[in-house]
């Protein structure tokens, strides 16, 4: 099993990472929380693919917005890392399905995690002025920008993995915004990348 060597965690968090991946297949029989081919690579493809997000966690943030948190990747494995390293930090999840985020609530209390879960669409909430704001496989560059503007405080970041067309997502969204973006590799995924967009405006004109 890979290690998270890289954030230098706990056993305790490792098994409560581990006891989090157990809930999830045995929920994934029932409801789709991740596509059944990824299962037996579930670690790496999802524990830790979601838990390099936690290196870039700004040293001042409080809250931390997950936006259609399916299964909870990859807000409860932030969630559970924080628990041990940033135990001030609050996180939320966003996630309109019901099923889904009745398991995310059932994990929350199983795992014992300081979580919210929003049962709703994240356009239909409160401007939230989150710190750190997060979204996986959600929607294309274009059209998570509008909600990272709604929901994340002015110096905050959105952290967003994205997949190998990465440089064309910019490219699109740089037509209607301007930010400032750090591009790093993936830790899990030789074509993906990590974008971390801070000063987000919309563009002139």
């Amino acid at each position: 099993m890979p290690s998270l060597a890289h954030i230098d965690v706990s056993r305790e968090t490792i098994s409560r990472l581990e006891a989090y991946q157990a809930l999830l297949l045995k929920w994934n029989k029932a409801i789709n929380l991740v596509s059944r081919t990824t299962e037996e690579d579930f670690w790496t493809r999802h524990i830790l693919d979601s838990a390099q997000l936690f290196r870039n966690l700004p040293d001042n943030a409080l809250r931390w917005l997950d936006v259609g948190s399916g299964g909870g990747l990859p807000g409860l494995v932030v969630a559970i890392i924080a628990k041990e390293k940033r135990p001030d930090l609050r996180v939320t999840l966003v996630e309109s399905d019901q099923r889904k985020s009745t398991f995310l609530r059932q994990a929350g209390r199983e795992l014992d995690l300081s979580i919210d879960v929003l049962a709703e669409r994240i356009e239909s909430i409160t401007p939230f002025k989150a710190n750190v704001l997060s979204a996986r496989a959600l929607a294309p560059l274009s059209e998570l920008l509008p909600l990272v503007s709604q929901h994340l405080e002015e110096d905050g970041v959105a952290i967003l993995p994205k997949g190998e067309r990465f440089r064309e997502e910019l490219k699109k969204a740089q037509s209607d915004w301007q930010f400032d973006v750090v591009v790093e590799p993936s830790m899990t995924d030789n074509a993906a990348k990590i974008l971390t967009i801070r000063g987000l405006t919309r563009a002139a004109g």
